[in-house]
């Protein structure tokens, strides 16, 4: 079960990969915004398709359970900032991510502005990766700790999940220097948790600091 205590944080996680059909595609072609249809369909793959829909119908399902669309309500168009982060005019800042595991959408509910940069999530499938990488993304530190893990590829993707999530949040992307995203002063904005699942990493950052029960 992933949880993560945030009252202000809402999200939602798929990982039966193996609903991605035709079928399935097909099933969900409909219920999405012209805009979101032909954006899966540039896809050649199936897997891209399904992922792009499937993150819509899951979007979708949270602004319509928290009370921000009504159950038929359709999802206005999405807009996007100059760094191509998604939002809705007048709706909860939202994130949504992707890998060969899962599916992950979140929205903010705080009392701030809706379309404020609020929210980041980010899911990553746990995976080799080399040496060369790791220097250019992980300071001093982070190399460290994942030299002494007991899953260097564990922990390299838990990091990269908590970074990536904080950028989603801040609204830029991947930057070039990754090193120092989450250095205790770039991160007086924002809190960030992570989890690993089975064979996922998820990671969540919030405007608003994480309750410890």
């Amino acid at each position: 079960m992933l949880y993560f205590c945030q009252l202000k944080v809402k999200y939602l996680v798929f990982d039966h990969i193996d609903a991605c059909t035709q079928a399935d595609v097909e099933r969900l072609l409909p219920l999405v915004s012209k805009q979101r249809r032909e954006q899966a369909l540039r896809f050649k793959h199936l897997f891209g398709q399904w992922t792009c829909l499937k993150a819509y119908e899951m979007l979708l399902t949270l602004f319509r359970q928290n009370g921000y669309l009504a159950s038929a309500e359709p999802m206005p168009e999405w807009q996007y900032n100059r760094y191509g982060k998604p939002y809705i005019e007048g709706l909860p800042d939202f994130s949504i991510s992707h890998c060969r595991q899962a599916v992950a959408v979140a929205i903010s509910i705080s009392r701030q502005s809706p379309i404020a940069n609020q929210i980041g999530i980010d899911v990553e499938s746990i995976r080799e990766v080399d040496n060369a990488l790791i220097e250019r993304v992980m300071n001093v530190a982070e190399q460290q700790q994942i030299r002494e893990a007991v899953s260097p590829q564990e922990a390299f993707t838990r990091l990269w999940t908590q970074k990536e999530a904080v950028l989603k949040l801040r609204g830029t992307g991947i930057i070039d220097n990754m090193q120092d995203v989450l250095a205790a002063d770039s991160m007086s904005s924002c809190f960030v948790q992570s989890q690993t699942c089975q064979g996922y990493c998820l990671a969540i950052a919030s405007v608003e600091e994480f309750v410890n029960l």
